[in-house]
């Protein structure tokens, strides 16, 4: 009850909750972080940050998260349930960190088709990294170069935005966002346009980070996202005022069960979603039948 008392004494002495009577919202479509702007404003401003951030994004992660970004990550895959000659759309995902866990869990299929002598799909495989920041995209093409990714036609990088997709009505297979929608404006067009490209059969996955329930455990992570986060990013990357929006961003997007509801309302069936480590993270998902 002590370490309680102190840690509710410490954040609302530094003002790190929100005000009273305060709600999250059901789109983000004037906010950014916990200030209200217009719509233009905050694509600005978003673009900024992840400009910004983008040099030192996947370093940042490993340090927020002591790694464990890598293994949420990881269960994300193992629900999309990659396959050879897949048509795949990886939104807000520039670094590649997603797509490259595709990738090479297609590689790993594909390897154990042609051992059972079936037949060979690999090279119609075609994932699609779709992102609205060019530096988080040159970023992840320079990763994919690094890695060897670069070989054959499998990775296709594309500047474009998750509220008004490029892609043509029902054709891709699966559609992951991993820590991007809740930076999008208007959350409602991106679950629509995610809708519309997939197949019939396709499968939408969502990871973001999501909502603590828990009282104790709520308070300490209040404490580490309010305090922790943005210092760290001033040390590391030299900017704390991005890493407040991030923190921020997160308690003003919509608790899992809202925001369950508005993928059923989008469309998608079989919506369900899975907390991890205590609501930190949610993954959800939904398919187009």
């Amino acid at each position: 009850m002590a370490l309680q008392r102190t840690i509710r004494k410490l954040i609302n002495s530094q003002n790190y909750l929100l005000p009273r009577g305060a709600a999250f919202l059901h789109s983000h479509a004037t906010s950014f972080g916990f200030t209200e702007v217009n719509e233009e404003e905050k694509r600005k401003l978003v673009g900024n940050v992840f400009s910004s951030v983008a040099s030192n994004y996947d370093l940042m992660n490993d340090l927020m998260s002591v790694g464990l970004h890598r293994l949420w990550k990881d269960r994300l895959i193992s629900k999309l349930g990659p396959f050879p000659g897949m048509k795949h759309l990886d939104v807000a995902g520039g670094t590649g960190d997603i797509a490259f866990r595709v990738l090479e869990s297609i590689r790993g299929a594909s390897h154990k088709a042609i051992h059972e002598n079936f037949a060979e799909t690999e090279g119609q495989t075609q994932i699609f990294i779709c992102d609205i920041n060019p530096n988080m995209l040159n970023v992840g093409k320079k990763r994919a170069t690094e890695r060897g990714y670069t070989k054959g036609s499998y990775l296709h990088w594309v500047e474009g935005d998750a509220e008004a997709l490029s892609f043509e009505d029902g054709s891709m297979d699966g559609y992951t966002i991993g820590f991007g929608i809740r930076n999008v404006t208007h959350i409602e067009k991106a679950l629509a346009e995610a809708y519309r490209v997939l197949k019939q059969g396709g499968r939408f996955l969502c990871l973001e980070l999501s909502h603590v329930e828990l009282p104790i455990f709520k308070e300490l992570y209040d404490y580490y996202s309010f305090s922790i986060i943005p210092a760290m990013g001033e040390l590391v990357a030299g900017d704390k005022e991005s890493y407040q929006y991030l923190v921020e961003s997160i308690r003003r997007f919509p608790k899992q069960d809202v925001f369950a509801q508005m993928i059923v309302d989008a469309g998608f069936q079989a919506v369900e979603y899975e907390n991890l480590v205590g609501g930190v993270v949610a993954i959800h998902s939904g398919l187009k039948l």
